[in-house]
């Protein structure tokens, strides 16, 4: 048997699983099935974490009930940076590989990333005004989640910007990776400069600064909002790959009656 047969027999020959995946039409297929899973595990884990949280969880002993808010702005914020790690790895997925599906998802995931990190900064101002007086200040940490969402904003206006769809998501990738600086800079921000917002209270490397009862709906919550912001750029996804579908046959039904 040949070299080029045993490529087309077996898809994981020479990176065969990478572009086999790549196929929007074999995504849709996968994951139109997957989507009413996700859509209820995505409730049960939210809905779960924020009753926890804002009904039974004790209250913090300095900010009181005040930050009870954390079960919605943490979450974002984790979901935001996160989505936009996603952006910036598919962005590069379509310029070094061309791969097929990475453009579509970019452009979905920008505006499900954008939506989350509004909630991420409406939140953490609603959380300040208790304990700052002020719904903002310019503190690092804000100011750098502000830029965040001006790059997502960014990614979504290229991406409509030019009529050539290539050169679009082209522009849009480059714009993506050079954003994506950003984020260690959101992270480390509270120990590279002085500043109002509280340091990081969960840790990986060392014990969490947080109770228990207070961590558990936390991360509950946590993986709610995850898993929402995977079902909205799944279902985004799915609709875009109809869409062009549907374009790519009114087209060819169009120059077929010409």
């Amino acid at each position: 048997m040949t070299q080029s047969a045993l490529s087309r027999t077996n898809p994981a020959s020479h990176g065969g699983w990478f572009h086999y995946l790549a196929n929007p039409g074999r995504f849709q297929r996968v994951a139109r099935p997957a989507l009413p899973w996700l859509v209820v595990l995505s409730l049960i884990f939210t809905v779960t974490g924020i009753i926890w949280g804002y009904w039974f969880a004790p209250a913090d002993w300095q900010q009181g009930d005040a930050a009870r808010i954390m079960y919605v702005h943490v979450p974002a914020a984790w979901v935001a940076m996160a989505g936009y790690a996603a952006l910036a790895f598919c962005s590069l997925l379509s310029l070094v590989w061309r791969h097929p599906l990475a453009d579509i998802a970019a452009e979905e995931i920008g505006p499900v990333g954008a939506g989350f990190t509004a909630v991420c900064l409406v939140s953490g101002s609603l959380w300040g005004k208790p304990m700052w007086g002020a719904y903002w200040v310019w503190d690092a940490r804000l100011t750098s989640v502000l830029i965040l969402f001006f790059l997502y904003l960014g990614h979504i206006a290229l991406i409509r910007a030019f009529d050539n769809k290539a050169h679009a998501y082209r522009a849009a990738a480059i714009l993506a990776l050079a954003g994506a600086v950003n984020l260690p800079i959101i992270v480390f921000s509270v120990q590279w400069w002085n500043t109002l917002h509280q340091g990081n209270t969960i840790s990986l490397t060392g014990p969490s600064k947080i109770y228990i009862t207070m961590l558990y709906p936390l991360l509950i919550a946590s993986v709610g909002f995850y898993l929402t912001f995977v079902t909205l750029v799944v279902a985004r996804m799915c609709a875009a790959i109809s869409e062009r579908k549907t374009i790519s046959l009114l087209r060819a039904m169009a120059e077929h009656g010409q």
